[in-house]
């Protein structure tokens, strides 16, 4: 952009000059204006270096930038959540777990009421470090390419740790089940799908679904709060066999997926997978099938601690003249307790 604009600047004042010079000598301002930037342009004087040559690279791009699409930015399902961003000290976030709610008496008649201590503990969490590969520029880029260069990779990384970060945060509010589904030890609240076979799997109902708000009221989760995150393919699967999900799938007052038994619903591209008998993957696991998660949202939190990018110019690298950037930024997205989180991941087929 520098470059453009001082190349503008320079014609500007080769016409200024060469229109002003010409009408001093009674011929047409416009020759003037004319062969004032001619000879700048033999003289590369009017011209900042690297500019003549950028068309032979330039010439490709129709000056915008297509973006990627990014699915996995679509997570309005974290807005709402507590932010005990502001209580982060060096990356480190201290809540309090209180234990149990003391118990409740109706209607007493004996005294002096008993004492019941509540007991708190201090509890510790470090928070995730995303960190991004170096990525090279080199000053032959920079003069040679029609766009910013420096900004869309800084754009790219942040994209990167965004998709990174919402990917670990729905892996975070699935349940941790480790056990296959037809074991006693299974954890509960980790619903298998109970519909048609799709020659893979077995499709989503909402018989499941219900099943999950079963589960939740069993816990008495309250319902105003309660979130599903449905993954791409249960919502597939609903559109395919529900036709009522279908004409309620998208509500263009508000942009989303209308609710659902007492569910806020959305849909995310990067839910965490789980294996065909229940057991959740690692993360970052693509082993299985995505499933959906439910989470109750205040018994949630979520914390952002410090963002530091890291730089190093071409002029302090001689051999390679390139430019080197990456980030590191400090994220975490966790259950305050496990009592009001559930899945539903997709059974295998019979």
């Amino acid at each position: 952009m520098k470059a453009l604009f001082s190349m503008l600047f320079a014609v500007l004042v080769n016409c200024v000059m060469g229109g002003s010079i010409a009408m001093a000598a009674g011929v047409s301002p416009e020759y003037g204006m004319i062969g004032m930037n001619a000879v700048g342009i033999i003289m590369q004087g009017a011209v900042p270096a690297g500019v003549l040559r950028a068309g032979v690279y330039t010439e490709v791009w129709t000056g915008e930038l297509v973006k990627a699409l990014r699915a996995g930015l679509e997570a309005t399902w974290l807005d709402g959540i507590p932010d005990q961003s502001s209580i982060v000290n060096n990356n480190v976030i201290h809540l309090v777990d209180v234990g149990a709610d003391p118990d409740v008496l109706v209607n007493n008649t004996t005294y002096p009421i008993d004492v019941q201590a509540l007991s708190d503990s201090d509890i510790s969490i470090s928070l995730d470090k995303f960190q991004t590969k170096a990525t090279p520029i080199t000053d032959d880029e920079l003069y040679a390419i029609s766009y910013d260069k420096m900004a869309r990779v800084k754009e790219s990384h942040a994209n990167a740790i965004t998709d990174k970060k919402f990917m670990k945060a729905a892996h975070a509010l699935a349940p941790t089940n480790t056990k296959a589904s037809s074991t006693v030890t299974a954890v509960a609240g980790v619903i298998a799908t109970t519909g048609a076979d799709d020659g893979s799997r077995k499709r989503i109902t909402r018989a499941d679904i219900i099943a999950l708000k079963k589960y939740f009221d069993g816990k008495k989760v309250p319902t105003q709060g309660r979130r599903l995150v449905l993954c791409s393919d249960h919502v597939n699967d609903l559109l395919l066999e529900d036709q009522k999900f279908a004409e309620q799938y998208y509500n263009y007052t508000t942009g989303k997926i209308s609710n659902l038994y007492g569910f806020e619903v959305y849909e995310f591209a990067n839910c965490p997978y789980f294996s065909t008998d229940g057991v959740k993957g690692e993360v970052g696991s693509t082993t299985g099938n995505q499933a959906s998660f439910a989470f109750y949202a205040p018994r949630v939190f979520k914390a952002t601690g410090s963002t530091k990018m890291y730089y190093s110019e071409a002029a302090t690298d001689p051999q390679n003249q390139r430019n080197l950037i990456n980030f590191r930024h400090h994220f975490i997205c966790l259950p305050k307790k496990s009592d009001a989180m559930g899945t539903i991941y997709s059974a295998a087929k019979a």
